[in-house]
């Protein structure tokens, strides 16, 4: 039997030949492969090490400003642990807040739920229960007001802006009942020295914060709980399809937005030794802002856990710079608010499109 391009009359076939590729007006000849640093996968990256620049700068500022408290040691070393002692409660609200932008969602009632959480924690009769009782109190209470919040939003087909807001009204007015309008003085030893105790020379109140912060991370980037908050914040009719039953999704997220708030109420009533309705005021806004500059999305869908606490950082460290300085809180609040819109107006700009701009402006 012979091979049909040898037969009389039908030409000989030639292997095909793949299509030359030619350079065409300074093009490459391959695509070129774009850096691991310059894709998206490498943004975190770039913001983080841009908030560390942050830091730096305001510690420049600070040597600048008070040669004579940064000429010392020992004053050095104590002042940082001041600031991540101040940091630590509101990092807690910020880990809990930052899960909750990254699915799609806003939590303006932080603040109030801490409020109710260390008031409550620290009534007489819960007192009486000494520490375990004040802790699983403070605890319960925020987790409960949360899952409030997460059925309101999720069943109750409330805006997360409307429900949360009325909720942090409702839970002041709630904390401001309970306590009577009056300063609750916490009596128990064992809660007043967690602001004061060290292990190994780490305060405890920060040692709290990077564990919190730990199993944030973990929770949000290696685990099925995370995949899937990333996925209804990016896009909540995709992951319906997909199969997650967003609705009890939203109900645990604004959950641990309020469990993190009670250990914040523990924590802050360590440190002022009492609890007040008056308490975490405004923390909702430092929150957002602090996960915000970290990177995370308003409208969700993106976000990092260590992003959030560069932003806490940056926070406290203008705080500290101003107290230092003996600089009004109004100035302060000014700064803040200028960061605040500098970072979502950067948003705006992602790196990627800035790149592809330059790289078509220098051919």
């Amino acid at each position: 039997m012979t091979d049909q391009s040898t037969k009389p009359g039908v030409p000989a076939q030639s292997p095909p030949v793949e299509p030359a590729i030619t350079k065409d007006a300074g093009e490459a000849a391959t695509p070129q492969r774009q850096s691991w640093w310059r894709g998206d996968g490498a943004e975190p990256v770039r913001r983080n090490l841009g908030l560390v620049g942050v830091l730096v700068i305001l510690v420049i500022i600070g040597i600048a400003t008070r040669p004579d408290l940064y000429g010392n040691p020992t004053w050095v070393t104590n002042n940082v642990w001041t600031i991540l002692q101040q940091a630590s409660a509101i990092g807690v609200v910020t880990v809990g807040m930052t899960f909750v932008i990254i699915g799609g969602g806003i939590d303006l009632s932080v603040g109030a739920i801490v409020a109710v959480a260390g008031v409550w924690s620290t009534t007489l009769a819960t007192q009486s229960y000494g520490a375990g009782g004040m802790i699983f109190t403070a605890i319960v209470v925020g987790v409960v007001v949360g899952l409030i919040n997460g059925v309101l939003i999720s069943y109750g087909k409330l805006v997360p802006f409307i429900a949360t807001l009325a909720m942090m009204v409702a839970a002041r007015g709630l904390a401001a009942q309970i306590s009577g309008k009056q300063t609750q003085v916490s009596s128990n030893t064992t809660i007043n020295d967690i602001a004061s105790t060290r292990v190994f020379g780490i305060p405890i109140l920060v040692i709290i914060l990077a564990l919190v912060v730990a199993a944030g991370w973990v929770l949000l980037n290696r685990t099925t709980f995370g995949r899937r908050t990333v996925a209804i914040g990016g896009n909540v009719e995709a992951a319906r399809l997909a199969g997650i039953n967003v609705r009890l999704h939203t109900v645990l997220l604004y959950a641990l937005s309020g469990l993190c708030c009670g250990i914040a109420a523990i924590m802050l009533t360590s440190q002022a030794t009492s609890a007040q309705a008056a308490m975490a005021n405004l923390y909702e806004l430092d929150a957002i802002a602090a996960a915000i500059i970290g990177g995370t999305l308003l409208s969700g869908g993106r976000g990092t856990i260590v992003g959030a606490l560069f932003g806490v950082l940056v926070f406290s460290t203008i705080t500290n710079l101003f107290a230092i300085n003996n600089l009004s809180t109004e100035a302060q609040n000014m700064v803040k608010g200028g960061i605040i819109v500098a970072a979502v107006l950067i948003q705006q700009f992602r790196y990627k499109s800035l790149t592809h701009l330059l790289g078509r402006t220098s051919r």
